[in-house]
Protein backbone atom coordinates (compact mmCIF):
# COMPACT_ATOMS: atom_id res chain seq x y z
CA UNK A 1 0.00 0.00 0.00
CA UNK A 2 2.84 2.38 0.84
CA UNK A 3 4.41 1.81 -2.58
CA UNK A 4 1.11 2.34 -4.39
CA UNK A 5 0.61 5.60 -2.52
CA UNK A 6 4.09 6.67 -3.59
CA UNK A 7 3.07 6.14 -7.23
CA UNK A 8 0.05 8.40 -6.68
CA UNK A 9 2.22 11.10 -5.08
CA UNK A 10 4.60 11.10 -8.04
CA UNK A 11 1.76 11.12 -10.59
CA UNK A 12 0.17 14.12 -8.89
CA UNK A 13 3.52 15.89 -8.78
CA UNK A 14 3.95 15.26 -12.49
CA UNK A 15 0.53 16.78 -13.23
CA UNK A 16 1.40 19.92 -11.25
CA UNK A 17 4.74 20.18 -13.07
CA UNK A 18 2.88 19.74 -16.34
CA UNK A 19 1.02 23.03 -15.92
CA UNK A 20 4.17 25.02 -15.12
CA UNK A 21 4.46 26.27 -18.71
CA UNK A 22 1.20 28.12 -18.19
CA UNK A 23 2.65 30.32 -15.43
CA UNK A 24 6.07 30.65 -17.06
CA UNK A 25 4.64 31.83 -20.38
CA UNK A 26 2.47 34.43 -18.70
CA UNK A 27 5.44 35.73 -16.70
CA UNK A 28 7.41 36.01 -19.96
CA UNK A 29 4.52 38.00 -21.41
CA UNK A 30 4.70 40.26 -18.34
CA UNK A 31 8.30 41.10 -19.26
CA UNK A 32 10.43 38.77 -17.12
CA UNK A 33 13.51 36.93 -18.45
CA UNK A 34 14.14 33.18 -17.98
CA UNK A 35 16.71 33.88 -15.23
CA UNK A 36 14.25 36.15 -13.44
CA UNK A 37 11.48 33.54 -13.68
CA UNK A 38 13.78 30.90 -12.20
CA UNK A 39 14.64 33.32 -9.39
CA UNK A 40 10.98 34.07 -8.77
CA UNK A 41 10.29 30.37 -8.60
CA UNK A 42 13.09 29.72 -6.11
CA UNK A 43 12.28 32.67 -3.83
CA UNK A 44 8.50 32.23 -3.83
CA UNK A 45 8.80 28.51 -3.15
CA UNK A 46 11.19 29.18 -0.26
CA UNK A 47 8.72 31.64 1.27
CA UNK A 48 5.76 29.26 0.89
CA UNK A 49 7.75 26.40 2.40
CA UNK A 50 8.91 28.49 5.37
CA UNK A 51 5.31 29.44 6.12
CA UNK A 52 4.18 25.82 5.79
CA UNK A 53 6.95 24.43 7.99
CA UNK A 54 6.57 27.26 10.50
CA UNK A 55 2.97 26.19 11.01
CA UNK A 56 3.60 22.44 10.88
CA UNK A 57 6.89 21.84 12.70
CA UNK A 58 9.75 24.33 12.98
CA UNK A 59 12.18 21.56 13.91
CA UNK A 60 12.06 20.49 10.26
CA UNK A 61 14.16 23.58 9.47
CA UNK A 62 17.17 22.19 11.34
CA UNK A 63 20.05 20.71 9.35
CA UNK A 64 23.77 20.22 9.91
CA UNK A 65 26.01 22.70 8.10
CA UNK A 66 28.15 19.82 6.84
CA UNK A 67 25.12 18.46 4.98
CA UNK A 68 24.96 21.54 2.79
CA UNK A 69 26.65 19.49 0.08
CA UNK A 70 23.40 17.59 -0.53
CA UNK A 71 21.46 20.81 -1.10
CA UNK A 72 24.15 22.32 -3.28
CA UNK A 73 23.48 19.25 -5.39
CA UNK A 74 19.69 19.40 -5.37
CA UNK A 75 19.37 23.18 -5.34
CA UNK A 76 22.27 24.66 -7.31
CA UNK A 77 23.50 21.90 -9.61
CA UNK A 78 20.06 20.43 -10.34
CA UNK A 79 17.24 22.94 -9.80
CA UNK A 80 18.97 26.11 -11.01
CA UNK A 81 20.54 24.52 -14.08
CA UNK A 82 17.53 22.47 -15.14
CA UNK A 83 15.13 25.38 -14.68
CA UNK A 84 17.28 27.78 -16.71
CA UNK A 85 17.56 25.25 -19.52
CA UNK A 86 13.90 24.25 -19.39
CA UNK A 87 12.48 27.77 -19.29
CA UNK A 88 14.75 28.82 -22.16
CA UNK A 89 13.68 25.71 -24.08
CA UNK A 90 10.04 26.75 -23.65
CA UNK A 91 10.93 30.06 -25.32
CA UNK A 92 12.90 28.35 -28.10
CA UNK A 93 10.46 25.52 -28.87
CA UNK A 94 7.08 25.17 -27.13
CA UNK A 95 5.65 24.09 -23.79
CA UNK A 96 4.86 20.57 -24.97
CA UNK A 97 8.11 19.90 -26.84
CA UNK A 98 10.30 21.33 -24.04
CA UNK A 99 8.49 19.22 -21.44
CA UNK A 100 8.81 16.03 -23.45
CA UNK A 101 12.52 16.59 -24.14
CA UNK A 102 12.92 17.02 -20.39
CA UNK A 103 11.90 13.40 -20.08
CA UNK A 104 15.07 12.02 -21.47
CA UNK A 105 15.77 12.26 -17.72
CA UNK A 106 14.71 8.66 -16.94
CA UNK A 107 17.55 7.36 -19.10
CA UNK A 108 20.06 9.44 -17.17
CA UNK A 109 18.49 8.50 -13.82
CA UNK A 110 18.50 4.78 -14.58
CA UNK A 111 22.16 4.80 -15.60
CA UNK A 112 23.22 6.90 -12.60
CA UNK A 113 21.09 4.80 -10.22
CA UNK A 114 22.71 1.63 -11.49
CA UNK A 115 26.18 3.11 -10.85
CA UNK A 116 25.49 4.84 -7.52
CA UNK A 117 22.72 2.80 -5.89
CA UNK A 118 23.25 -0.60 -7.58
CA UNK A 119 19.60 -0.65 -8.65
CA UNK A 120 18.72 -3.53 -10.98
CA UNK A 121 18.07 -3.01 -14.69
CA UNK A 122 14.88 -5.07 -14.90
CA UNK A 123 13.23 -5.93 -18.25
CA UNK A 124 10.35 -3.59 -17.34
CA UNK A 125 12.72 -0.67 -16.78
CA UNK A 126 14.60 -1.28 -20.01
CA UNK A 127 11.37 -1.61 -21.99
CA UNK A 128 9.87 1.48 -20.34
CA UNK A 129 12.98 3.54 -21.11
CA UNK A 130 12.95 2.40 -24.72
CA UNK A 131 9.27 3.29 -25.10
CA UNK A 132 9.84 6.68 -23.42
CA UNK A 133 12.75 7.56 -25.71
CA UNK A 134 10.80 6.38 -28.76
CA UNK A 135 7.94 8.62 -27.70
CA UNK A 136 10.30 11.58 -27.32
CA UNK A 137 11.75 10.90 -30.79
CA UNK A 138 8.28 10.99 -32.29
CA UNK A 139 7.44 14.26 -30.59
CA UNK A 140 10.70 15.92 -31.68
CA UNK A 141 10.17 14.74 -35.27
CA UNK A 142 13.28 12.58 -35.72
CA UNK A 143 10.88 9.69 -36.33
CA UNK A 144 9.14 8.92 -38.70
CA UNK A 145 10.58 11.15 -41.44
CA UNK A 146 13.91 12.28 -39.91
CA UNK A 147 12.80 15.91 -40.20
CA UNK A 148 13.28 17.69 -36.88
CA UNK A 149 10.46 20.06 -35.96
CA UNK A 150 12.72 22.05 -33.59
CA UNK A 151 16.15 23.69 -33.80
CA UNK A 152 19.35 22.01 -32.65
CA UNK A 153 19.66 24.70 -29.97
CA UNK A 154 16.18 23.93 -28.68
CA UNK A 155 16.94 20.21 -28.72
CA UNK A 156 20.16 20.65 -26.72
CA UNK A 157 18.36 22.88 -24.20
CA UNK A 158 15.76 20.18 -23.66
CA UNK A 159 18.30 17.36 -23.36
CA UNK A 160 20.41 19.43 -20.97
CA UNK A 161 17.34 20.12 -18.84
CA UNK A 162 16.71 16.37 -18.75
CA UNK A 163 20.21 15.63 -17.49
CA UNK A 164 20.13 18.20 -14.68
CA UNK A 165 16.59 17.19 -13.77
CA UNK A 166 17.83 13.62 -13.39
CA UNK A 167 20.42 14.79 -10.88
CA UNK A 168 17.66 15.92 -8.50
CA UNK A 169 16.58 12.30 -8.04
CA UNK A 170 20.17 11.24 -7.40
CA UNK A 171 21.11 13.99 -4.93
CA UNK A 172 17.66 13.77 -3.36
CA UNK A 173 18.11 10.09 -2.61
CA UNK A 174 21.26 10.85 -0.57
CA UNK A 175 19.57 13.73 1.29
CA UNK A 176 16.55 11.60 2.16
CA UNK A 177 18.75 9.23 4.13
CA UNK A 178 19.13 11.98 6.74
CA UNK A 179 16.17 14.35 6.34
CA UNK A 180 12.43 14.36 5.71
CA UNK A 181 11.06 15.15 2.23
CA UNK A 182 9.84 18.59 3.33
CA UNK A 183 13.26 19.53 4.73
CA UNK A 184 14.97 18.38 1.54
CA UNK A 185 12.54 20.42 -0.56
CA UNK A 186 12.98 23.53 1.61
CA UNK A 187 16.75 23.63 1.49
CA UNK A 188 16.81 22.71 -2.17
CA UNK A 189 15.07 26.01 -2.94
CA UNK A 190 16.88 28.00 -0.26
CA UNK A 191 20.19 27.10 -1.89
CA UNK A 192 18.75 27.64 -5.38
CA UNK A 193 17.52 31.13 -4.42
CA UNK A 194 20.85 32.08 -2.85
CA UNK A 195 22.75 30.91 -5.91
CA UNK A 196 20.73 32.57 -8.66
CA UNK A 197 19.35 35.81 -7.14
CA UNK A 198 22.60 37.84 -7.49
CA UNK A 199 22.60 37.12 -11.25
CA UNK A 200 18.90 37.78 -11.89
CA UNK A 201 18.67 41.57 -11.97
CA UNK A 202 15.24 41.13 -10.40
CA UNK A 203 15.57 44.47 -8.61
CA UNK A 204 15.50 46.24 -11.99
CA UNK A 205 11.92 45.11 -12.69
CA UNK A 206 10.32 45.83 -9.30
CA UNK A 207 7.45 47.91 -10.83
CA UNK A 208 6.16 44.75 -12.52
CA UNK A 209 5.25 43.35 -9.11
CA UNK A 210 2.57 46.03 -8.75
CA UNK A 211 0.48 44.00 -11.21
CA UNK A 212 -1.99 41.70 -9.41
CA UNK A 213 -1.95 39.18 -12.27
CA UNK A 214 1.81 38.77 -11.83
CA UNK A 215 1.24 37.70 -8.24
CA UNK A 216 -1.36 35.15 -9.33
CA UNK A 217 1.20 33.63 -11.71
CA UNK A 218 3.82 33.66 -8.97
CA UNK A 219 1.47 31.79 -6.62
CA UNK A 220 0.73 29.26 -9.33
CA UNK A 221 4.42 28.82 -10.09
CA UNK A 222 5.76 28.81 -6.55
CA UNK A 223 2.95 27.14 -4.60
CA UNK A 224 1.21 24.74 -6.98
CA UNK A 225 3.78 23.82 -9.62
CA UNK A 226 6.75 23.89 -7.27
CA UNK A 227 6.14 23.52 -3.52
CA UNK A 228 3.29 21.03 -3.74
CA UNK A 229 4.84 19.19 -6.69
CA UNK A 230 8.25 18.78 -5.07
CA UNK A 231 6.81 17.75 -1.71
CA UNK A 232 4.76 15.05 -3.41
CA UNK A 233 7.61 13.88 -5.64
CA UNK A 234 10.21 13.82 -2.86
CA UNK A 235 7.78 11.99 -0.58
CA UNK A 236 7.20 9.41 -3.29
CA UNK A 237 10.93 9.12 -3.93
CA UNK A 238 11.38 8.12 -0.29
CA UNK A 239 9.37 4.92 -0.90
CA UNK A 240 10.37 3.69 -4.36
CA UNK A 241 13.45 3.49 -6.58
CA UNK A 242 14.71 6.64 -8.27
CA UNK A 243 14.59 5.05 -11.73
CA UNK A 244 10.98 3.94 -11.29
CA UNK A 245 9.93 7.33 -9.89
CA UNK A 246 11.49 9.21 -12.79
CA UNK A 247 9.67 7.11 -15.39
CA UNK A 248 6.28 7.49 -13.68
CA UNK A 249 6.85 11.25 -13.63
CA UNK A 250 6.82 11.23 -17.45
CA UNK A 251 3.13 12.01 -17.08
CA UNK A 252 4.34 15.62 -16.91
CA UNK A 253 4.89 16.13 -20.66
CA UNK A 254 1.50 14.60 -21.37
CA UNK A 255 -0.17 17.22 -19.18
CA UNK A 256 2.09 19.91 -20.66
CA UNK A 257 1.09 18.92 -24.18
CA UNK A 258 -2.59 19.29 -23.35
CA UNK A 259 -1.96 22.68 -21.70
CA UNK A 260 -0.07 23.83 -24.79
CA UNK A 261 -2.88 22.68 -27.07
CA UNK A 262 -5.86 23.87 -25.04
CA UNK A 263 -4.49 27.20 -23.78
CA UNK A 264 -1.89 28.30 -26.34
CA UNK A 265 -3.19 26.44 -29.43
CA UNK A 266 0.14 24.69 -29.97
CA UNK A 267 -0.28 22.32 -32.90
CA UNK A 268 1.14 18.79 -32.89
CA UNK A 269 1.39 16.26 -35.72
CA UNK A 270 -0.24 12.84 -35.59
CA UNK A 271 3.05 11.09 -34.80
CA UNK A 272 3.62 13.54 -31.95
CA UNK A 273 0.33 12.50 -30.36
CA UNK A 274 1.47 8.90 -30.82
CA UNK A 275 4.64 9.83 -28.93
CA UNK A 276 2.53 11.12 -26.04
CA UNK A 277 0.61 7.83 -25.96
CA UNK A 278 3.92 5.94 -25.81
CA UNK A 279 4.98 8.00 -22.80
CA UNK A 280 1.73 7.03 -21.06
CA UNK A 281 2.40 3.39 -21.97
CA UNK A 282 5.84 3.60 -20.37
CA UNK A 283 4.27 4.81 -17.12
CA UNK A 284 1.87 1.85 -17.11
CA UNK A 285 4.67 -0.58 -18.01
CA UNK A 286 6.96 0.43 -15.18
CA UNK A 287 4.15 0.05 -12.63
CA UNK A 288 3.44 -3.51 -13.78
CA UNK A 289 6.92 -4.49 -12.64
CA UNK A 290 6.12 -3.50 -9.06
CA UNK A 291 5.28 -7.04 -7.97
CA UNK A 292 8.95 -7.95 -8.24
CA UNK A 293 9.76 -5.93 -5.16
Amino acid sequence: MRTQLAYIYIALAAALWGIIGLFVTYLYDAGFTPTQVVTIRAISTTVFLLIYIGIKNRKLMLIKLTDSKYFIGTGVISIVCFNLLLFTAIQETSISVAAILLYTAPAFVTILSRILFKEYMTPQKIAALFVTLLGCSLVVGVIPNNTETISLYGFLLGIGAGFFYALYSVFGKFALKKYTPITVTLYTFVFAAIAITPFSGLWTVLPKFLNLEVWLYIIGLGFLSTMMAFILYTKGLDAIETSRASIIATLEPVVAAFVGFLVFQEQLHTWQYLGILLVISAVILVQKGNNEY
